[in-house]
């Protein structure tokens, strides 16, 4: 048995989903690569696509909150959509890409690779699992044909079935997250005299973080705020400029979870990956600047549920973090939420189904 599993370059949790997934089959002795899809169309077109999407989450994130409430439209339509009609152009070269290289299974954690996908299916006899990234079934999943989808809750079978998804292939294992990930030690970099807030702005550094965290020092002087600022250097040398000795601020950092595991709370904007590894780490959890379109429905999902507090500005911000310090009750009750409804075994249950479904798979 051989793995592939597809990633696209828009935005930071579908590649880290990959990554997680591949280094769980690795754990296990199984041969699994992680294969940005986007390298299947041309050099340029990974870059070009991750720049389009930077460019769509600008400023409020109202252009790509419009193209997705475009696609949720488009998708009840029931008419094959422009995205599937892209995507199997690509089916030639990713048919050849799975030969060449002798892979038995494939996976995607974004849509694209999962329509291409499809096509091929229809003329070859490949396997696939999607793998969704995100708290809700976002337009276009319907059009995919996997032996298996991977969601992210059983508390989202209902949805994904009422948009199209065929019950018998639902798996709700939950996002995979990488056992090595949630088993974390505290950072050795941080202090640990006074409680911690870690900041997580994503990997795209999305948010106006300078006015949250200066209103937080304000209000809250007793604890350390840690900002991560992912690949934004601006955002990292302009929150560097602050001179306050509770506010610790890093750029992009390879140890996100002993960040998670060393914190007492943790704000974040509601991408699918990065709220994943907080609940299955099992830390009180804010929301905020959610990304319009499916980190709207993500924070939703999490605040309804009693599995973090949703904030919409910066005052509340500061009142949501002072009473989560506070409470140790509501703490513990998001927490226990999380276990509840979160799978922490996300990882190594996909392990076991595949090997016990595809383990005897040959070229």
């Amino acid at each position: 048995m051989k793995i592939v599993v597809f990633t696209c370059s828009t935005g930071g949790g579908h590649n880290a989903c990959a990554k997680y997934i591949k280094e769980e089959f690795n754990l296990n002795g199984i041969e699994c690569d992680v294969k940005d899809y986007f390298e299947l169309i041309g050099p340029k077109a990974s870059s070009m696509a991750e720049k389009i999407y930077l460019d769509s989450t600008k400023g409020k994130g109202s252009i790509f909150g419009g193209v997705y409430k475009l696609g949720e439209l488009y998708s009840k339509t029931n008419i094959p959509s422009p995205v599937y009609g892209l995507n199997v152009l690509v089916k030639d070269k990713l048919k050849n890409f799975l030969k060449e290289n002798g892979y038995t299974l494939a996976m995607g954690t974004h849509l694209f690779p999962c329509l291409a996908l499809t096509k091929l299916k229809k003329e070859e006899p490949i396997h696939f699992i999607n793998v969704a990234t995100d708290y809700a079934c976002i337009p276009f999943w319907e059009e995919t044909n996997p032996d298996a989808f991977v969601i992210p809750s059983v508390l989202l079978r209902e949805e994904f079935v009422k948009k199209g998804i065929r019950g018998d292939v639902i798996l709700p294992f939950g996002i995979p997250v990488a056992t090595t990930f949630i088993n974390a030690c505290v950072a050795e970099d941080l202090p640990k005299d006074k409680d911690i807030v870690l900041i997580a702005s994503g990997s795209m550094g999305f948010g106006d973080l300078r006015s949250v965290v200066l209103n937080l020092l304000s209000q809250i002087p007793d604890v350390y705020f840690v900002v991560v600022c992912g690949n934004n250097k601006k955002l990292e040398e302009d929150l560097k400029t602050i001179n306050n000795p509770n506010l610790i601020v890093r750029g992009f950092i390879k140890n996100m979870n002993e960040y998670i595991k060393s914190s007492k709370i943790v704000v974040t904007k509601p991408g699918g990956l990065t709220t994943t590894e907080v609940a299955v780490m099992n830390k009180p959890l804010i929301h905020i600047n959610p990304i319009p379109g499916v980190e709207d429905y993500n924070a939703s999902f999490f605040a309804s549920n009693n599995m973090s507090l949703r904030v919409n500005n910066v005052s509340d911000l500061a009142n949501a973090v002072g009473r989560l310090l506070l409470d140790v009750n509501l703490r513990n009750e998001i927490i226990q939420n999380q276990s509840k409804y979160i799978n922490k075994n996300s990882a190594t249950d996909l392990v076991r189904y595949v090997m016990e479904n595809y383990g005897s798979e040959e070229l």
